[in-house]
């Protein structure tokens, strides 16, 4: 079965269309077909103005016709299409939606930060992980951080917190929003050590590849906070060419890093795991089980 997932994140759109095999015992295997990220940054309009500008709406919208016409090549059976928090916020984010559907057919769903935690729950990254540690998971985006905490094979908590790396950038995170955050990671996770860290996003997937360390191998907090130095005493240009950075990744990665960086410390996490799945494949596997129980 040919799946596809669409993401409108405040930073980046992405396509990601899989295969789902099932096997005779009922496991399923999902094979990544193609996968399509475009920079369209929407949060910079939303977080600044508090709508998206016909400019970026036009972008959106030309993306989307791409999508679907890719969806169409590979002969996708069914898709699921979400926004987050660029989206949730903008003033004229169900109207464009509304615009949208009627010129692709593409109908996209704009959902809450507590969606967007359920979601990436279905990721099932912790169900390969052992049962007597507790397990943090840190998903930062360009409007908001979702955290998630499993703890012997549960889910103690999801949260969503409206601080994200464009957010940051412009100056649209308080000092009360980050003692809240602080507040209420540490409260929730004292009686759940040791405790280890999850990470999923753009930014901690291109650390991990910088620090070319194994695959399953865990990034260390001590680097976490080193690249986040190194990082910080450079320019985005000089980022952009010490780092091989993309200039929509090169802007958004220090702040990412101080949001990662934090949420370890005031959860008591040395380290962090770095499986390189994200929203789009939450999605597919929401879409999958829905198609299943039809």
């Amino acid at each position: 079965m040919i799946l596809a997932a669409i993401d409108i994140g405040s930073n980046a759109a992405r396509l990601l269309i899989a295969e789902a095999s099932v096997y005779k015992d009922g496991t399923v295997d999902y094979t990544k077909l193609t996968l399509l990220r475009i920079p369209l940054r929407l949060g910079f309009d939303v977080f600044s103005t508090g709508v998206i500008s016909d400019k970026k709406k036009k972008k959106l919208l030309d993306t989307i016709r791409i999508y679907k016409m890719l969806m169409d090549i590979y002969e996708v059976q069914s898709y699921k299409a979400c926004a987050t928090s660029a989206m949730r916020d903008a003033a004229n984010g169900k109207e464009i939606m509304k615009e949208i559907k009627a010129d692709t057919g593409i109908g996209i769903d704009i959902i809450t930060g507590m969606e967007e935690a359920t979601i990436l729950y279905e990721t099932h990254i912790a169900d390969n992980l052992n049962n007597v540690n507790s397990y943090l998971y840190i998903d930062v985006g360009g409007g908001s951080t979702e955290v998630t905490l499993f703890a012997k094979g549960q889910t103690v908590f999801k949260e969503s917190f409206n601080i994200g790396t464009i957010r940051m950038l412009n100056d649209q995170v308080t000092e009360e929003q980050w003692e809240h955050m602080k507040w209420y990671i540490k409260t929730h996770v004292k009686d759940y050590q040791p405790l280890e860290a999850i990470g999923t996003g753009g930014n901690i997937n291109k650390i991990f590849s910088l620090s070319k360390r194994k695959e399953g191998k865990p990034l260390p907090l001590e680097l976490i906070k080193d690249y986040h130095k190194e990082l910080s005493a450079s320019t985005v240009e000089e980022r952009m060419h010490l780092y091989n950075l993309r200039s929509d990744r090169a802007d958004v990665i220090v702040p990412a890093l101080q949001i990662y960086s934090s949420i370890m410390r005031w959860a008591g996490a040395e380290e962090i795991y770095v499986p390189k799945i994200g929203l789009a494949d939450g999605l597919i596997r929401v879409l999958y089980a829905e198609l299943s129980q039809k």
